[in-house]
């Protein structure tokens, strides 16, 4: 080895080194917090990236403060009834905003996710994306209850990217541009993808053109495999780096990019000169894996970079808007952070239970599998009444049910709980008296059918637990139809959206009719 690479080897295992002793300080302190309620002054995420030497330069979230100071707003929301408009902070410095402030206002009418704030100070704030050199703008905005979810034990909401739908900032104040280096992670809805372009978030064109190779870095998350992909069917953790996907140093498949689908899906890609990583892993528990580290792809025009350091999320740099997915929290760090400080981000990423039970309402049942259940309806009209299949046909109603109720309609009423057929994180009801018969929506509708082992029937009989609407028990998330929730709709069962061209869509009492309680099984 030559002196000067000697010299550069020195410096990196020293700048490595220090960046390992602070996170693992913050570490320790994330570990002895305990609770899943509670942030630890000094262990988010932001003020992990700066004890590590690459601080946030933007820091996005609706659903928690990403430093242990932050008070100021999260995001911002627009009514449709009058066009007024609401900001929604953390309750407490870094804490989590009061997902009850949001539902209040946004009671009886529809909500637009209008801005999504920088937390870093330099006002980095994302805003409707206007068009680009891929298609016309501006874009459209996220509705804002589309997406609940619990974090810290608390109800917040996810930023929902239908096609169409998308964000950006092209005047941006400290972004990485040309080949200096940056890293970047978000935490996204794995169930939640698709094969169109592209679900990115991260570095773009400021001209919301395609500017050539190299003018992109962005962490993309869905199952395109037009340009790179990984093994397994997808959705795969890559990077957009403009007129290429890429799963590793090529443009095709790299094997050793995987199939990524938690629930909660935490993604990393970071760049330096002629040097790229791929990371990610569960949001709800476990440490990171890597699945691309080495050199920049091998096709010109990405070494060296030429990023021009706008932000955009839930499309391609050139407005490309055909895909969907889930945001619930992301970060851009100037300088390349090293990878025990992004394991000590994951480490309060876990910490905060993504999903896990919120602190308003009770659950007196399990969601474990192989559990029995009945699930109860909580609006005020139908507390009497379970969901349970009908005898005469394969519809799937809610009905009374008591103590001097039939055997027959008991077991109707009782389901046994199984890891999600097309998704483990998630949840299938088998009827507890007919056997190898699930709960499966079919044009919208619920029945009980046997399951044919067919992608479409895992798919429909398959539902991702949430934190009630109306803060009671449970909603239960369609994994194939994500803005649509199990619902009871004069008195048969839907998955339904908050509004939409079916009846059964109506907004009227929706947060009630898709909330329930997991009870003590009839049978």
């Amino acid at each position: 080895m030559s002196a000067p690479l000697t010299v550069l080897f020195q410096r990196q295992f020293r700048k490595y080194v220090l960046a390992a002793a602070a996170v693992l300080a913050l570490i320790a302190g994330v570990l002895a917090g305990g609770s899943h309620a509670s942030q630890a002054a000094g262990s988010l995420p932001c003020d992990i990236y700066a004890s590590g030497g690459t601080p946030c330069v933007a820091a996005h979230s609706t659903t928690r403060a990403l430093y242990s100071s932050y008070a100021g707003p999260l995001y911002q929301v627009r009514r449709s009834s009058d066009n007024t408009y609401k900001s929604f902070s953390p309750t407490t410095a870094g804490g989590y905003p009061d997902a009850s402030a949001q539902d209040s206002f946004c009671s009886g009418t529809a909500c637009v996710i209008t801005r999504i704030y920088d937390q870093s100070g330099r006002g980095n704030d994302l805003t409707q994306a206007p068009g680009g050199g891929a298609a016309g703008g501006p874009d459209n905005l996220s509705d804002a209850t589309a997406a609940p979810t619990t974090v810290g034990g608390h109800k917040a909401y996810g930023v929902y990217i239908a096609p169409g739908t998308g964000y950006r900032n092209d005047n941006t104040n400290g972004i990485a541009t040309g080949d200096s280096p940056e890293g970047m992670y978000a935490i996204f809805d794995g169930t939640h993808y698709n094969g169109g372009c592209c679900f990115d978030y991260g570095n773009a064109e400021t001209n919301n053109n395609d500017d050539g190779n190299g003018t992109m870095e962005a962490i993309y998350f869905g199952n395109i495999k037009v340009w790179g992909y990984g093994s397994g069917n997808g959705p795969w953790i890559m990077a957009d780096l403009e007129n290429g996907l890429f799963s590793g140093v090529n443009q095709h498949l790299n094997s050793g990019d995987p199939t990524v689908n938690y629930r909660y899906t935490t993604a990393i890609v970071k760049g330096e000169p002629n040097h790229w990583a791929i990371r990610g892993g569960n949001a709800q528990s476990g440490g990171l894996s890597t699945f691309y580290n080495g050199v920049r792809p091998n096709v010109s025009g990405y070494n060296p970079m030429k990023k021009q350091g706008a932000i955009i999320l839930g499309i391609g740099g050139d407005n490309s808007k055909g895909a969907q997915g889930t945001f619930y929290e992301g970060v851009m760090t100037s300088g390349y952070p090293s990878d025990a400080t992004e394991n000590a981000v994951q480490a309060n990423i876990n910490s905060v239970n993504y999903g896990g039970t919120s602190s308003g309402g009770g659950n007196p049942g399990t969601l474990t599998p192989g559990s029995r259940i009945s699930l109860q309806a909580t609006t005020s009209c139908c507390t009497a009444d379970y969901i349970k299949h009908d005898d005469n046909d394969t519809n799937v109603v809610i009905a009374g049910v008591s103590s001097s109720s039939s055997s027959t309609d008991k077991g109707d009423a009782t389901w046994i709980v199984r890891a999600g057929l097309a998704n483990g994180s998630c949840v299938s009801f088998e009827s507890a008296n007919k056997s190898g018969q699930y709960l499966r929506h079919q044009n919208y509708q619920l029945h009980l059918a046997g399951n044919d082992g067919s992608s479409t029937f895992t798919q429909d009989a398959t539902f991702c637990p949430q934190s009630g609407h109306n803060g009671q028990g449970y909603s239960f998330q369609s994994a194939n139809y994500t803005n649509r929730y199990l619902r009871h709709y004069d008195y048969t069962v839907y998955i339904a959206s908050n509004g939409g061209s079916n009846t059964f869509d109506a907004t009227t009492s929706w947060n009630d009719d898709t909330s329930w309680n997991v009870a003590t099984p009839w049978s």
